[in-house]
């Protein structure tokens, strides 16, 4: 096959204000300040750029990482790409992240079928069904089922483009969903057999039932990121997480199948958290051939990825929750990172790049993102209220501390405080209209009503918490600013009260002002 379309030259990559860009283009400019797309896109694409860090400089410690510096690593990682140029093509003898043997898989499987069935219209069915299969929208790193539901425009199939299929394939890798959308009826690869029906599980980064959260501290530019973030090759011994150890890069030796030497050695490795491997596939015609890869453990049977969200005593990570958005676990991750709390999730990523930032960087941002989705005996997908989540809060390395840390403490209990009184009066108020009916309040109107008002009340701080950490971190014991966000706050508990608890009868008005949220001692609070 002809070699075209090499992501070292061609734009595909999105970023922030600038568009496409092209591997060497990310490598070469400092300017570039963030990545785009969606919350697994950007996690899954800066998976990749830092897998091509590491397989080109893995420092040997601290000493070594500093003297490299941003710079330096966009050097080392020019010079990798011109070395390893031939193994970054989409299409091509070695096309990258994708399995030439699939396609003579499927070619038997379908000859196989045709040469059984009796009936032309088996045939045909037969002979379709060794056609490649449709990528969907491209939006969500899995493919679209035969009875698909179109939640929106978004999920509506397209023909992607080769830079489009570039991002689907990366992301795929680590963020599969778990199903049948795989081919089956066939035997892999590596000699396993493959019902009809068979069931792929999900990919390590989104793990099974709803999806993970992922942590990433980010300096300000994709370069200095990818600095900040990259582990050394003492890091990697004193974890004791990967027998392998850092690993090879799977572009440079690619496995013949997913139980073969290179797979097992490779599942053992620091490189395959960054680039998983978890779906073969092969690009072909206008769609793709898809098959389930390399099997990885799950976090409960000591799956580690350092940008997992993890509480390493009970063995789970923490899930994408659409009714608690990513921001509202900063205070918790950066408590137990600075000592002020001993026991709960940590991300070894954040915990790691935050020693640097505070010596290296006057402020910087940590991101948490993630994938919600819905699971029904193994099979994922996006449904009903599913979405992406993501938040990025900034920290000025001078404030970062332990006073800063239990003022944001304090000020996110109060509002937690504030949330759990508005639900409350919620429900009070429809007890006053006898709206329960003797039932019990979770299970009725009130409860729901309560609920949904608790989570407007939650998006409309989510827009403040910025300005909340700011303020957390000035020296002002009296801050003006404080005092603001706390009328503002409260003015978000009265806000919500209003929207869910109508006032237009004499009952309604006479159950609205003896139930109405009373924020007094929240605005009297010392500050």
């Amino acid at each position: 096959m002809e070699n075209r379309f090499n992501l070292i030259d061609e734009p595909w990559i999105p970023v922030a204000d600038y568009g496409r860009v092209s591997l060497r283009q990310v490598f070469s400019n400092s300017e570039y300040r963030s990545l785009g797309g969606n919350p697994v896109q950007k996690i899954a694409l800066f998976k990749l750029l830092l897998a091509i860090a590491q397989a080109a400089a893995t420092p040997e410690n601290e000493a070594e990482w500093k003297a490299l510096g941003a710079q330096g690593l966009a050097e080392r990682c020019l010079t990798y790409l011109d070395q390893w140029h031939d193994r970054f093509y989409l299409y091509g003898e070695q096309p990258f992240l994708q399995m030439q043997g699939i396609a003579s898989l499927i070619d038997s499987r379908t000859k196989s079928k045709i040469t059984s069935d009796t009936s032309n219209s088996k045939k045909t069915e037969a002979d379709k069904s060794g056609y490649p299969k449709n990528f969907g929208s491209g939006f969500y790193p899995d493919l679209p089922s035969s009875n698909n539901t179109y939640l929106s425009h978004t999920m509506m199939e397209k023909e992607l483009t080769d830079a489009e299929k570039a991002i689907f394939i990366t992301t795929l890798m680590n963020f599969s969903f778990g199903g049948k959308r795989v081919e089956a009826g066939m035997i892999s690869l590596g000699g396993s057999e493959l019902g009809s029906r068979y069931s792929a599980p999900a990919g390590p980064s989104l793990g099974g039932k709803f999806g993970y959260l992922h942590c990433f501290v980010l300096a300000g530019s994709i370069l200095n990121d990818l600095w900040i973030n990259l582990l050394t090759k003492n890091d990697i011994s004193i974890l004791k997480r990967w027998p392998s150890g850092v690993g090879q890069a799977i572009w440079e030796a690619m496995p013949d199948h997913e139980s073969d030497e290179c797979s097992e050695e490779y599942k053992a490795s620091y490189m395959s958290t960054l680039v998983s491997l978890s779906r073969f596939v092969l690009l072909k015609d206008s769609g793709i051939y898809y098959l389930d890869g390399i099997k990885y453990l799950k976090v409960s049977e000591g799956w580690y990825e350092p940008s997992l969200i993890l509480d390493s005593n009970e063995l789970k990570a923490k899930y994408a929750d659409l009714s608690k958005k990513p921001w509202r676990e900063v205070t918790a991750l950066l408590s137990l990172t600075l000592g002020s709390s001993s026991k709960g999730f940590e991300c070894f990523s954040l915990n790691k790049a935050l020693d640097r930032c505070r010596d290296e960087l006057p402020e910087f941002s940590i991101f948490i993102g993630g994938l919600r989705v819905s699971e029904n005996s193994g099979d994922q997908s996006v449904k009903k209220d599913d979405d992406f989540v993501e938040s990025s809060v900034r920290i000025s390395s001078d404030a970062l501390g332990s006073l800063m840390i239990n003022k944001l403490d304090m000020e996110m209990k109060s509002l937690e405080s504030l949330a759990n009184t508005l639900w409350g009066r919620v429900v009070s108020y429809f007890k006053e209209l006898k709206a329960d009916n003797g039932k019990k309040i979770n299970t009725t109107h009130a409860g729901r009503m309560a609920s949904e008002a608790a989570t407007i009340f939650w998006h409309l701080c989510e827009k403040d918490f910025q300005e909340l950490v700011d303020c957390c971190g000035q020296r002002d014991e009296h801050s003006q600013a404080l005092q603001l966000c706390h009328s503002r706050f409260s003015g978000y508990v009265q806000q919500a009260y209003d929207q869910f608890c109508p006032r237009e009868s004499a009952r309604q008005l006479d159950a609205w002002a003896k139930c109405r949220p009373n924020n007094s001692k929240y605005l009297k609070q010392e500050i």
